[in-house]
């Protein structure tokens, strides 16, 4: 059964760090592109970060751009998060995900329709 995990979520100061993790299981991770994902209260999903399948070339949102960085331990079958920086606008549920098919079919790494696994997120909170 698949399965991805997140952690490593909490709260920090304008200006903090924190590093989230995503544990997977159940898949091939070494060959998939992969996402984190985020949704802040009352808003609508919104693409962060994503990593090709053997995580030579790397994307973010222009919000993120220079603050966040993704990387990827094949070995270790886990995702991660660096989150510098941050911004009382990153606060959202963080979540990783599994493009079904890669990010040549998809398009676009925004295109959710073409994830076929989510983690059930971890809560990162920025406050003053």
């Amino acid at each position: 059964q698949v399965q991805l995990v997140e952690s490593g979520g909490g709260l920090a100061q304008p200006g903090g760090s924190l590093r989230l993790s995503c544990v997977t299981s159940g898949f091939i991770f070494g060959t998939a592109d992969m996402s984190w994902v985020r949704q802040a209260p009352g808003k609508g999903l919104e693409w962060v970060s994503g990593i090709v399948s053997d995580g030579t070339e790397t994307y973010y949102a222009d919000s993120v751009k220079d603050r966040l960085t993704i990387s990827r331990d094949n070995a270790k079958n886990t995702m991660y998060l660096h989150m510098n920086f941050l911004e009382p606008e990153d606060t959202a549920l963080y979540f990783c995900a599994k493009l079904r098919r890669g990010i040549l079919f998809a398009g676009n790494w925004g295109n959710f329709a073409e994830y076929d696994f989510w983690g059930r997120g971890t809560q990162v909170t920025v406050y003053s």
